[in-house]
């Protein structure tokens, strides 16, 4: 199937710019027309989602950028152990960003328990740090 740039940008949730701008830097391989017009379709797609999975990871464009050129080059074991290496290291990227999200999660999970109970008045509400004394100060819970 062939996308517009716009099409394309909608399908990833990013704005055409972003796609243009993938695309002149080299992060999305797009061949031309005739009329000079980037050629868009189900290939470039799967290059995308590539990209916007190593970038939900936190990888930067540039290691993203190398990422995409080493999958150009010929298919050799070194160029297979170097992308490798790049996968691994965005896996424990995206591990531990799971972690934090679960953290903030389990958080959040706490506080709406809590607002409940204030709402259900099987608790005082103590929500407001204005009406905090030293004594009811709540523990502070870090990593």
């Amino acid at each position: 199937m062939a996308y517009t740039v716009k099409e394309f940008a909608a399908l990833f949730g990013v704005s055409p710019h972003t796609v243009r701008y993938y695309t002149d830097i080299g992060l999305l391989p797009t061949p031309r027309d005739g009329a000079n017009r980037r050629i868009l379709d189900d290939e470039s797609a799967n290059w995308m989602q590539g990209i916007m999975c190593l970038k939900g990871c936190g990888a930067s464009i540039e290691d993203i950028r190398e990422y995409c050129a080493l999958c150009l080059l010929d298919e050799t074991e070194e160029n297979l152990r170097a992308r490798y290496r790049i996968i691994l290291q965005q896996r424990e990227k995206a591990h531990e960003r799971l972690e934090e999200a679960q953290r903030v999660a389990a958080y959040m999970d706490e506080k709406v328990l809590h607002y409940e109970d204030i709402l259900a008045g099987r608790s005082e509400d103590d929500s407001n740090p204005a009406k905090w004394t030293p004594e009811t100060r709540p523990a502070i819970h870090a990593k």
